[in-house]
């Protein structure tokens, strides 16, 4: 009896993960892609998967009109470890009926999100499906509905990140789109809600799913995607790196995974050795004065100043290539995880248009769920000017980053490096948005505008009438810089904290994040309010 049911026990496994079946598998490898198992199995630690539900079957009625029942019903679901920390985990299994939602599949995905939920570790959905199963019908559908109101009570609580490894289509785009992170592969990842013969038959326009949906556009464009690979092992990769700047809940703290950076990294990981030494700065700093030019007009990269802020090589960029005019990212100070917001004068000058907008309050709110602190490096001239932005809204989209830093509660410090105009000023955490520290070079020009406008409205009649015009308005530029654009005056009136010299910064802001560490959140009572209506 026991050698029969152990021989049944592991058919019935065997044929769970074997899928569709071995030749579904092999077409499965021959576009490069991984199986729903093998994905698991790189992505957590060796030997650390449990799985749950591999005996659950399809539908007796849904099997009937596919002819064939499958265990797992397309999806792998369980538990396991990433660098020795619990992590909850749903695999979508392409190779049965193409990965199809119904309602068993839904079950399965649901009852690990409740694990997640419950035992307060991240979760990751690994996604390549065609959508909600056809043949399943009202029962496919709801069950998506259960998914994402899962997502909803989590999103705050848990890290929730998807990974799209194939198809990802109709309802099924709004489940990684309710996740915090998404990471999709160049050539592999497709995410739209209509197909190209939908789009084809309603409006009579031709297209692909590469324009509708492929990972140039969510990467680049509509910002859906926030890390983009070149390959499946790549992302997988990225996800387990990406974990170990978040804490596994939001009552914990997010510290730098040192300890899990330092093992040797696995046979299959070999492009990350060497990665990240963050137990000292290894580096040798550059100086603050030869990565940022005193002249206002010169463009520089500001990755090298976030580079030289950091421990060794740890800044872990969010939305690499969407939005570029600003960046967004993890870093580690002091062994502590922060959160970076900051302009990017290579792009628009630094300027906030709506898409970066967007771009930044996201990213704010999610540190503010995780309690992560927030630096803000601000360059910024302007929001970005023009009827395009004004029709898209950026009067909207710019307060999201307005109401994001003013919610947020975690330690806030930002530097004034350079330009800090205008409204823009403002929004880029000021002190009087609830800043905690706010410090700034002795080259930042803080002021309504620059000092070029400026003098061209305010002088305009001197300058026109003087005989050398260019001559007299070279001195009304130097008298306004003297009077308005330049630190000490916001220094006097209490809105800069202290203007630091440039071999000081490192330090400062790691001894200010330091003492900040402790800050008390002043929770808002329900009794005052349910919650603030953010302009989204």
């Amino acid at each position: 009896m026991w050698n029969d049911r152990i021989e049944q026990t592991e058919e019935l496994r065997r044929r769970h993960y074997l899928g569709g079946g071995q030749a579904r598998i092999d077409r499965q490898h021959a576009k490069g892609k991984l199986t729903a198992l093998e994905r698991i199995q790189y992505l957590l630690d060796k030997d650390s998967f449990h799985p749950t539900g591999s005996l659950h079957a399809t539908r007796e009625d849904s099997a009937s009109l596919l002819k064939e029942t499958f265990l797992g019903d397309g999806v792998i679901t369980g538990w396991g470890t990433i660098h020795g920390r619990k992590v909850c985990v749903a695999s979508e299994d392409f190779t049965v009926i193409g990965g199809t939602l119904g309602e068993v599949h839904a079950e399965k995905i649901c009852r690990i999100q409740d694990l997640a939920y419950d035992m307060r570790v991240p979760m990751i959905l690994l996604n390549d499906s065609g959508g909600a199963r056809i043949e399943e019908g009202i029962l496919s559908l709801s069950g998506y509905g259960g998914i994402f109101q899962r997502h909803v009570k989590a999103s705050g609580v848990i890290p929730q990140i998807a990974a799209i490894l194939g198809p990802c289509s109709g309802g099924a785009s709004y489940s990684p789109a309710l996740c915090d992170f998404v990471f999709m592969v160049k050539d592999l990842s497709k995410m739209c809600l209509t197909g190209p013969a939908v789009v084809e038959s309603v409006l009579g326009i031709k297209t692909t799913l590469d324009e509708l949906g492929g990972s140039e556009v969510h990467g680049k464009k509509s910002g859906v995607a926030h890390v983009v690979c070149e390959d499946e092992k790549t992302c997988l990769d990225e996800i387990r790196m990406l974990l170990t700047y978040l804490p596994q809940n939001c009552s914990k703290e997010a510290k730098a995974e040192l300890d899990a950076l330092h093992q040797p990294p696995r046979e299959t990981n070999g492009w990350l050795a060497g990665m990240f030494h963050r137990t000292e700065q290894t580096r040798t700093p550059v100086r603050f004065e030869e990565l940022v030019p005193d002249n206002s007009r010169r463009a520089y990269d500001v990755h090298a100043v976030i580079d030289n802020l950091l421990l060794n090589d740890s800044f872990y960029e969010i939305f690499r290539e969407f939005a570029p005019n600003a960046v967004t990212g993890f870093g580690v100070m002091d062994h502590h995880v922060i959160g970076i917001v900051a302009n990017q004068p290579m792009y628009l000058g630094g300027a906030i248009d709506y898409d970066a907008a967007d771009k930044m309050a996201r990213f704010i709110r999610f540190c503010d769920c995780f309690r992560i602190p927030i630096l803000t490096l601000v360059d910024v001239p302007a929001f970005f000017p023009g009827p395009q932005q004004e029709q898209n809204g950026i009067i909207r989209h710019g307060a999201k980053i307005l109401y994001a830093f003013s919610e947020a509660t975690v330690p806030k410090v930002t530097l004034i490096m350079r330009k800090a105009y205008g409204g823009a000023f403002i929004a880029m955490n000021c002190k009087m948005m609830s800043a905690d520290v706010v410090y700034a070079w002795p080259i930042a020009e803080i002021a309504v505008m620059g000092a070029e406008g400026a003098v061209r409205i305010i002088d305009r009649h001197r300058i026109e009438q003087a005989e050398d015009s260019q001559k007299e308005y070279e001195v009304c530029k130097r008298a306004y810089e003297e009077k308005f654009s330049n630190p000490f005056i916001a220094a006097r009136k209490g809105y800069v904290d202290e203007v630091l010299l440039p071999e000081e910064t490192t330090a400062r802001l790691t001894e200010t994040f330091r003492f900040l560490a402790d800050k008390y959140e002043e929770e808002t009572s329900p009794a005052v309010r349910k919650h603030g209506n953010m302009p989204l």
